[in-house]
């Protein structure tokens, strides 16, 4: 995971992860919209060279990018401009392992005359690697193909981030002889198994203590990890993905559904709705302010 720098100035760090699936299948999961929005943030993708990529992060932060190079089912390059630092290019690569897998692989490239930047990429690879290509597996692994109804709500809390992550586990319930994972009283149903976030790899490890935005997330939690993701029983099939962002003073909450089978799409509106009533609870804005 280490940054690649070149003499000629270009840079580059790589993620990557095995999954489930055929070319074809894990293809249609990371280059095209409906397969990304059922496991990452709602993305729209014209799927040709010069098409648009929008992935959306929450209100007023969509992030644009322009397709380079389309090679279906192998890999595509899309690219954004950043202020600052100029044109970053992303490509991802599907190519095919034994025993009915791939290997997904995403590289970030840029040029830069200084370090400056470096921690920045560090923190999109750590997500990538620790995070998000988790739930791309379990996305193929359960729910390929299928419809999704999914939901994404943020909330800032003026608690430290230890203080405002306890408030989250204390609303979650874990059962130590299965695993399950249940809400208490007065929290939307909700049950599940909580999935193992554990890293023990020496480069996200090292990424924890010297990437800024990671080293003040996991900042007085004591070892435990402010993320959370469940493979969802109830009230549908599914996923959430929840974890906490310090803001240098507030903490951000994200709390982020993914659910499958033929109820989800008339369930999702009542339960997206649930979630946000509780983190409007919880998280309450400041007098004067509106909520996020």
């Amino acid at each position: 995971m280490p940054v690649k720098k070149d003499d000629d100035g270009s840079r580059s760090i790589a993620a990557e992860v095995e999954v489930p699936g055929t070319p074809e299948e894990v293809w249609r999961a990371i280059a095209t919209g409906t397969g990304v929005s059922s496991w990452f943030v709602p993305t729209t993708i014209e799927e040709h060279e010069g098409g648009t990529t929008i992935n959306c992060f929450g209100p007023g932060m969509d992030s644009p990018s322009t397709i380079t190079k389309w090679n279906p089912p192998h890999s595509f390059i899309a690219e954004s401009e950043q202020e600052g630092l100029g044109k970053i290019a992303t490509e991802w690569i599907v190519e095919t392992r034994s025993g009915g897998t791939c290997e997904v692989r995403v590289v970030h490239r840029w040029f830069a005359d200084t370090d400056d930047w470096d921690a920045q990429f560090e923190g999109h690879a750590y997500g990538w690697a620790a995070s998000f290509f988790r739930i791309l597996a379990m996305y193929l692994e359960d729910f390929a193909g299928e419809d999704c109804s999914a939901f994404q709500l943020t909330a800032v809390s003026q608690a430290s981030g230890p203080e405002t992550w306890r408030t989250i586990r204390s609303a979650l319930r874990g059962d130590a002889d299965d695993g399950t994972v249940t809400t208490a009283a007065g929290v939307p149903e909700t049950v599940g198994t909580e999935v193992n976030l554990d890293v023990t790899d020496p480069d996200l490890l090292r990424a924890r203590e010297t990437v800024p935005h990671i080293a003040a997330a996991f900042e007085g939690m004591e070892g435990e990890n402010p993320e959370l993701l469940l493979r969802l029983k109830q009230p549908v099939p599914g996923f959430a993905h929840i974890f906490t962002m310090p803001l240098g003073g507030p903490t951000m909450v994200s709390v982020r559904f993914h659910l499958f089978g033929t109820h989800a799409a008339e369930f999702v509106e009542k339960y997206e709705e649930a979630w946000q009533a509780w983190l409007d609870q919880k998280f309450p804005a400041p007098d004067g302010e509106e909520a996020v």
